[in-house]
């Protein structure tokens, strides 16, 4: 028996090798650590099933091979299932039978890989079994103070730490902030945590969207106006920079306001007073203001559509916000809070799901997994969530490599001429797809990119049920 050990780090993926050719699972070993993860191999399945016994579990991913000597590997697997571990478990062969996959499926697999495989596909499978084993996880112990506090902050990946350790440092000091991300992102939310954990916490948040208001509104909705200062000013209205005084003013899509309304805005910033429209007065108001945008100020300040020296004032620090695509490891965990919120049932992500959920590039971010999963809710047949649950944009960009006898364990093995009319029709509806999204939703542009004419094109898209309007 061979053991390798190395030290836990929080992001690292806990890997166990079992496979008692010593050079294939130093292989996998040498692979998987160039990685990163962190990786325990061992020759002897006893030694693992003494563990278990004594309900230490605590990796992540299980790759498990079927023949081990005193005890087959799928008793073993089980073993795991029946200890109630979380491990996603990667069943190896050399076998590649229909008989043992539907075996090592039936038992419980995450997958089944033949030897040999290639490193990039081991890698691939690993890493997408970790995702499941974390989304499960999540799934399975319940809410924290933490968890609650941070709303949908949620996340273990490097740009998430980063992005909660920079609301712990800033959330205590007066400074402008201006946060910059894609829409969708939680920026929102952002400026609730810094709000909720500063001094000014228990005082006013007011949130305004200043790409939302007419132009004609905007400076009573910021600074408020007199009775009868214009038509339809009935009454007095403080406006939000009353309205969060000693507290916190969230500015969102900061960089679609007015350039006229640019300037008023500075001199509240600068002189800390609001003047209503149509009053003579003016009051004093004591707030931290905290914008967002999702434009590149620069670049606006530069075409004049935005004024720098409120640009200097607004971006004392700035927050960046990272995409989703560039946080992939904290989808799992976000695509299972959404679950718990919107749902009443106990609700799970099938491994197929989660792949296709972690192929896919999220232009909408955070927002747009949300939909996914309300539709997904809608869409489901059970309290598994499958790939089909999933909006069409979606689920076609999956990596598909598995067998297709392996999608479950009740799925029929269909004949060869069959299995290449499915796998054809697939690969012309992600085809579709990913042309679609190039063309960013321009089925002129589409058709030219595949080399076929538009009336073609569309008939194609229609066959597939694709919707040309969710790629613009």
């Amino acid at each position: 028996m061979v053991i390798w050990w190395a030290v836990a780090e929080q992001d690292k993926l806990r890997v166990l090798v079992v496979e008692d050719d010593l050079e294939v699972a130093s292989a996998i070993q040498r692979k998987l650590e160039s990685s990163d993860h962190l990786v325990e191999a061992t020759g002897d399945p006893l030694t693992v099933l003494a563990r278990l016994d004594l309900h230490e579990s605590p990796w992540d991913v299980v790759l498990l091979d079927v023949n081990l000597p005193g005890m087959s590997g799928i008793d073993l697997l089980e073993r795991f299932r029946g200890t109630g571990s979380l491990a996603s478990v990667i069943m190896l062969t050399g076998d590649d039978s229909a008989r043992t996959a539907t075996a090592c499926m039936r038992a419980g697999a995450f997958y089944y890989l033949t030897k040999p495989f290639r490193p990039v596909e081991l890698m691939a499978i690993v890493e997408s079994a970790g995702r499941y084993a974390h989304l499960r996880a999540y799934s399975a112990r319940r809410d924290t103070g933490d968890e609650a506090s941070d709303k949908l902050l949620i996340g273990i990946s490097a740009p998430m730490r980063t992005l909660r350790s920079g609301i712990a440092r800033l959330a205590k000091q007066d400074v402008s902030i201006l946060i910059r991300g894609e829409s969708g992102t939680g920026k929102e939310l952002i400026a609730r945590a810094l709000h909720e954990r500063g001094h000014r916490s228990g005082r006013p948040f007011i949130a305004l969207n200043c790409g939302a208001i007419p132009d004609t509104l905007i400076d009573s909705e910021l600074f408020g106006h007199a009775k009868g200062s214009f038509t339809g000013a009935t009454s007095e209205r403080p406006g939000v920079f009353v309205e969060a005084d000693k507290g916190t003013l969230f500015l969102d899509e900061i960089g679609d306001m007015p350039m006229a309304v640019q300037g008023r805005l500075l001199r509240v910033l600068q002189e800390g007073e609001v003047r209503p429209v149509g009053s003579t007065g003016i009051r004093s108001v004591d707030v931290r203001v905290v914008a967002a945008t999702n434009v590149d100020l620069e670049t606006a300040v530069a075409e004049g559509r935005f004024r720098q020296d409120l640009l200097f004032r607004l971006n004392v620090v700035a927050i960046p916000v990272p995409p989703l695509r560039d946080r992939l490891d904290d989808l799992p965990l976000l695509a299972a809070h959404f679950l718990k919120k919107h749902s009443k049932d106990p609700i799970a992500l099938s491994p197929a799901a989660l792949e296709a959920l972690s192929a896919y590039k999220w232009p909408g971010n955070v927002r747009e997994l949300e939909n996914a999963m309300l539709h997904a809710i809608a869409m489901r047949t059970g309290n598994e969530i499958g790939a089909e649950a999933l909006p069409a944009s979606i689920a076609p960009r999956m990596r598909t490599s598995r067998p297709i006898f392996l999608g479950s364990t009740d799925e029929e093995i269909v004949s060869l001429a069959e299995g290449k009319k499915r796998a054809a029709a697939t690969f012309e509806r992600d085809y579709l797809v990913r042309v679609m999204w190039v063309a960013k939703g321009s089925i002129s542009e589409a058709a030219r990119l595949a080399g076929i004419d538009r009336t073609n094109f569309r008939r194609l898209l229609q066959r597939h049920e694709i919707d040309a309007t969710g790629f613009k």
